[in-house]
């Protein structure tokens, strides 16, 4: 948790908005401190040092006040801010009072703006930290260290639903719930869903949305997915809604969705899984789709991205996904570049995620002392600190979230217009999907 310690000595003046206004420092350490403020554009940051120095160079109220415990905190931060922030954070090492979120909003800020003064500065960074080519045996390692800690833990924070993607608001005021069940919904009619289609899911997490397609539109569903424990959980959840004969949950890599089954599903779509891929791969993803489409087929990938192409922050690298990268557009286009797939559609829904995260970290911080009992209080600051970066991510436009729609390019059995996508979210396929050519 946070260090609540109150400094003893002061080294900031408060102006008639209370933002800190900076003082001559005694310390080295101090001065390299107010020297780097200045150099990230004056973030509304409050530092307090170990001897209770406090370096303040914004005009603003600070949004939040960083304690560093000791000076080898603070010298191993300086040498690896993007990984050593987390791991500091994680051990108690570094203590944040006031809005975490905003933090790490005005981190990314400032940080876009030392990117734009010195673009060479991220080009070097990205090179250095490329992203290893995701194989199956490492595909396998990167999903048992974030999805196989126990479902017991994600059901604490991830709603009813148990859907760990982004969820679509039809208003501002809708629940988390709400909102993951109206996301199925404006995919599955995104997908033109009809009863008795054939679906191939890849990466289907805790199996909500192979039960919602089936449920609401009436197909039958291959969901595929390489967690064990995932897979065990859906299929339990199947059987208790009696639609264990419409799905069928395999534990399987997405590269082998198309064996034994060329063309033979109406759709294909994949909702969060893309992150876990990597761009080496897409190719051969694209392939996959391709011989598992029919001529009429069509297909959606809703996926993470960027505006432009940037490796994961290491620490989440490390700590949280291992293997996972978020692509830019440009990059998910070679899914489809290499094949004869046609992209109808692109949404981008990033705010809808920052709302999705600010959903989950409530339900965590309402069952931390449940986690801590499960784990220990370094994992609550560790996922509280993803769960609160993320959020920043996506509201300072760090990260996007993309949702692709395709078919064959040489399919004609495609929409005319959207308006059947923005049908009430309650609304169900059974009379039939409108606008086709």
């Amino acid at each position: 948790m946070a260090n609540q310690s109150t400094a003893t000595q002061p080294h900031a003046a408060e102006n008639d908005n209370g933002a800190g206004v900076e003082r001559p420092h005694a310390t080295l350490a101090a001065r390299l401190m107010g020297a780097a403020l200045r150099n990230l554009g004056d973030p509304a940051i409050e530092i307090v040092l170990w001897n209770g120095e406090r370096i303040c160079t914004s005009s603003h109220p600070p949004v939040a006040r960083v304690r560093f415990a000791d000076r080898t905190t603070l010298r191993r931060l300086a040498a690896n801010p993007e990984l050593e922030f987390g791991e500091a954070y994680s051990d108690g090492r570094l203590g944040v009072e006031g809005d975490l979120t905003a933090l790490m909003e005005e981190v990314n800020r400032a940080g876009h703006a030392a990117a734009r003064r010195n673009p060479a500065t991220r080009s070097i960074a990205q090179w250095l930290r490329r992203t290893p080519v995701n194989t199956l045996a490492r595909s396998r390692d990167n999903v048992h260290h974030h999805y196989d800690i126990g479902n017991d833990f994600y059901s604490l924070w991830l709603g009813e639903t148990m859907a760990y993607t982004c969820a679509y608001y039809p208003t501002p005021a809708a629940t988390l719930d709400e909102a993951q069940v109206a996301k199925m919904h404006h995919v599955s009619r995104k997908l033109r869903l009809r009863p008795g289609e054939t679906v191939v899911e890849a990466g289907c997490g805790w199996g909500s949305f192979a039960l919602h397609m089936a449920r609401h539109y009436g197909v039958k569903v291959r969901a595929f997915n390489i967690s064990r424990e995932q897979v065990a959980y859906a299929r339990e959840r199947a059987g208790q809604a009696g639609l264990d004969g419409q799905v069928e949950y395999i534990e399987d890599d997405y590269r082998n969705c198309a064996s034994g089954a060329a063309r033979n599903y109406d759709v294909f779509v994949s909702v969060g899984m893309l992150e876990h891929v990597g761009v080496a791969n897409y190719r051969e993803l694209g392939r996959v789709i391709d011989r598992c489409l029919k001529p009429t087929g069509r297909g959606l990938v809703h996926s993470i991205g960027r505006n432009r192409p940037a490796p994961l922050n290491p620490w989440i690298a490390k700590r949280i996904f291992p293997g996972a990268y978020p692509p830019s557009l440009k990059e998910m286009m070679d899914i489809f570049e290499g094949t004869d797939l046609s992209v109808l559609d692109v949404e981008n829904i990033r705010l809808h995620y920052a709302q999705t995260l600010r959903g989950w970290r409530a339900n965590f911080e309402q069952a931390t002392d449940r986690i801590a009992k499960m784990f220990d209080e370094r994992f609550v600051r560790m996922w509280r600190l993803y769960l609160a970066g993320s959020e920043a991510a996506f509201t300072t436009g760090d990260l996007q979230l993309f949702q692709v729609l395709f078919a064959p390019g040489a399919s004609n059995h495609i929409p005319w217009t959207r308006d059947d996508i923005y049908r009430s979210s309650g609304d169900s396929a059974d009379a039939g999907p409108s606008g086709f050519l």
